[in-house]
């Protein structure tokens, strides 16, 4: 479960997000649509504790990204379309990598 409420994101005068809401339900499948430059990377990056935002509140499982970002990290798994992965590294052995940096079992993985 996703809950944001008032997120807003700014650098100096430009404002990247302007107090968006919404909320995601346990079992939802939501994508974000958009032009380039409508929030949507600084959106994800706000839902996974990478980038802090300006004003608003953002919760994930029941946990604070601004207060919890531990906790958060626990239930989410992001992976940008721009990752910094290895060239030689395919997907799963980059997923696999970070689970294994992480100190995910490999049961846990496998299910996830």
């Amino acid at each position: 479960m996703i809950e944001a409420k008032g997120l807003t994101k700014r650098y100096g005068a430009f404002r990247a997000l302007d107090r968006i809401s919404f909320e995601v339900r346990r079992g939802e499948v939501v994508g974000f649509l958009g032009p380039n430059g409508a929030g949507k990377s600084t959106t994800m990056r706000i839902l996974t504790c990478y980038l802090s935002a300006s004003a608003g509140s953002v919760k994930v499982h029941g946990h604070d990204v601004f207060d919890e970002p531990l906790q958060v990290r626990q239930v989410v798994g992001y992976l940008p379309q721009r990752a910094n992965m290895y060239g030689e590294m395919s997907v799963w052995e980059y997923l696999s990598f970070v689970a294994e940096v992480r100190k995910i079992d490999k049961s846990t993985f496998k299910k996830r």
